[in-house]
């Protein structure tokens, strides 16, 4: 983690998942209703802010911190240590206002992709709780390049493992889906 955390991110875009995404990415907008009131919206932020989202995708976690802070660096593995795909990232910013809570981490060197994703929750005026994934990505090396729509499906499979993660964990589900 201490070697990840003095190297430079790999794209010059740093924060832009906050406003208008940038042009020359693949760009990536996603939302997902996860219910309704302030107990939804609380255990939802803890969840995402403790890594918990990207576990219940799948993903084994090493983070610097326990919880996502401007700085933080995380390595992301998806599948097993020697054959999974390794993804290392910074937390570049953080929401921290009453109705919306996340953050957003950028790629550093040895991850697929080049760009940023932001993660968010929001309680919003009808009471309604909405997780939301923004993004942008292109290809970081010529691996990821020559997978192209394979890289792609992988990455919109995973963009759909986050969304139900954060849906069991709002409903207090296991990660295995609703208990029996």
């Amino acid at each position: 983690m201490r070697v990840l955390s003095t190297m430079a991110l790999t794209y010059p875009e740093v924060g832009a998942t906050a406003g208008e995404l940038p042009a020359g990415y693949r760009l990536l907008r996603r939302r997902v209703r996860l219910g309704e009131g302030q107990e939804v919206f609380s255990r939802s932020v803890a969840a995402l802010r403790g890594w918990q989202v990207h576990r219940g995708a799948g993903l084994a976690v090493y983070a610097s911190q326990v919880s996502a802070q401007p700085g933080a660096v995380v390595a992301l593995l998806l599948g097993r240590a020697g054959i999974g795909l390794y993804a290392p990232c910074r937390v570049v910013y953080v929401v921290d206002q009453p109705t919306r809570q996340g953050f957003a981490y950028g790629t550093l060197p040895g991850h697929p992709e080049v760009g940023e994703e932001a993660f968010v929750v929001s309680w919003l005026a009808d009471g309604g709780v909405d997780f939301w994934i923004r993004g942008f990505s292109r290809p970081g090396g010529a691996l990821t390049r020559i997978a192209g729509p394979v890289g792609h499906w992988v990455q919109d499979r995973l963009t759909n493992r986050y969304l139900s993660a954060a849906e069991r964990i709002a409903h207090d589900q296991p990660p295995g889906g609703p208990s029996r």
